[in-house]
């Protein structure tokens, strides 16, 4: 049976993955902290951090197949991602599957689009066949981006963002590790079923969560004002203000029915997807 490996599963996507393929495939769990992975049947776990090249070697051996769910927001996201793809294809591994994002490239306007722009160029050098998953901003987190009075604040303007939901993301990626085969080297664009403003994400979420939520629109200048009293990186301001910017540009706009052709179903709204991230 095709041993397949999955990163993230103490997260919201690979942890779906997880559970949707536990008791149907042969897996591997690769987790940073065991103790926290879930308890599935059949299940192999092992311990690997991207940035550790033996662990990760370790980890992937024998393995034929690995989702590898993108790293956590980090200055050195990409030298950790450079080490586990290059890991993954001295380990042997055979199909990599990539949770990337929709403007991936060296210059996204969302910076860290080109975090997952050098990822890719790190996978299709590697040797390794390849599944790209590229994600559009996630819909049931954007809402969570209002501070304490209910405010979405930043400079997206009228722009809009075809936001998918972490639910598709994962659905979409077991579709693939169960026929690995069948989307060798594709590249499949994940997003929602329609674009909307923020202004219309903060209005429909909030009658869904009870809450009232209104966007601000704000100014580059004023974005970078607003968030200085957190005390971030230069990095971590650059991605949270080009976060919007890149909505306000149009590079996230784009409708895709890749969710739907890949796995039989509607992709989720707004609401749907809100819906499926509540505990």
């Amino acid at each position: 049976m095709t041993l397949l490996a999955i990163t993230g599963s103490t997260g919201h996507v690979g942890g779906r993955v997880a559970h949707l393929l536990a008791g149907t495939a042969d897996l591997r769990l690769i987790v940073r902290d065991p103790a926290r992975a879930p308890e599935l049947p059949g299940a192999q776990v092992a311990t690997a951090s991207y940035g550790d090249r033996a662990a990760s070697l370790a980890a992937l051996a024998g393995v034929d197949v690995l989702l590898m769910v993108s790293a956590a927001e980090s200055r050195t996201r990409r030298e950790e991602h450079r080490s586990f793809i290059a890991a993954a294809a001295d380990a042997g591994v055979g199909q990599i599957v990539y949770t990337s994002f929709v403007g991936a490239s060296p210059d996204a306007v969302f910076t860290l689009g080109r975090d997952h722009g050098d990822a890719e160029v790190a996978i299709r050098e590697s040797g390794m066949a390849f599944t790209l998953l590229r994600d559009n901003f996630y819909s049931d987190l954007l809402p969570y981006f209002a501070d304490e009075s209910g405010v979405i604040r930043g400079p997206a303007g009228n722009g809009r963002v075809a936001a998918v939901a972490r639910a598709d993301v994962a659905d979409v990626a077991a579709t693939v590790l169960r026929d690995p085969a069948a989307h060798r080297d594709a590249t499949y664009q994940l997003t929602g079923p329609e674009a909307l403003t923020m202004a219309e994400i903060a209005a429909r979420a909030g009658a869904f969560l009870g809450r009232e939520l209104s966007y601000h629109d704000e100014t580059v200048e004023e974005a970078y004002a607003s968030r200085a009293r957190f005390g971030a990186e230069r990095w971590q301001l650059d991605a949270w203000v080009s976060t919007y910017v890149a909505i306000a540009d149009g590079e996230v706009a784009a409708v895709s029915g890749d969710v739907e052709r890949l796995t039989g179903h509607p992709a989720r709204t707004l609401e749907e997807a809100l819906a499926s991230s509540q505990p």
